[in-house]
């Protein structure tokens, strides 16, 4: 299936880390932002790809801080955690894998190509999707974020990291999923 939609979707980190509700790291709103990220998918087609966050096999640095904090998440590759959640977990394109916050990688843009437009959905708004946004902006990347296809560890948070990232017009634009699918039914 081509796409209809300009750009690429990057879905970041839809995964049952975040949408257990009895993980450490639920993200509360996680069934509202992937009924954003389902009503996107069709528009996109082949022009998709999904992230995942993992742990390192042996963190370095503050990552080592980090993970004595959050010992759980110390799982390999392979644990039920990281797997994408259920309703995403048969999708057939593009997973990309990331042991950091930001979902910029050197695959992401390949994917991408070097004109292109990255659209952003996913959790947590307030830390692998501002991450990710603000590094592929300094790469020189158009950046768009549907923000009704993300969610925040709270509210407050997932409002105020769109407010920071909206701060960064033109390189991202805060949008929604309707805006998203209207320019694609003019595409």
């Amino acid at each position: 299936m081509t796409s209809s939609a300009p750009g690429l979707l990057a879905v970041i980190d839809m995964q049952r880390v975040f949408a257990d509700p009895d993980s450490p790291w639920a993200t509360p709103r996680f069934t509202e932002a992937a009924a954003g990220v389902r009503r996107l998918l069709p528009a996109y087609g082949d022009r998709v790809a999904f992230t995942r966050f993992l742990a390192p096999a042996k963190p370095d640095g503050a990552w080592s801080t980090y993970y004595e904090h959050w010992p759980f998440a110390l799982q390999p590759p392979q644990a039920r955690l990281w797997e994408l959640s259920e309703e995403f977990a048969h999708y057939a394109g593009p997973v990309l894998d990331a042991t950091t916050f930001g979902k910029w990688t050197p695959e992401l843009a390949r994917l991408l190509g070097p004109e292109g437009r990255l659209v952003l959905a996913g959790v947590s708004t307030d830390c692998c999707v501002l991450s990710t946004a603000l590094a592929a902006a300094d790469a020189g990347v158009e950046v768009l974020v549907a923000a009704d296809a993300c969610a925040g560890v709270d509210d407050d948070s997932h409002a105020k990291a769109l407010q920071v990232m909206d701060l960064y017009r033109p390189l991202i634009r805060v949008t929604t999923v309707a805006e998203l699918l209207g320019v694609a039914g003019r595409a």
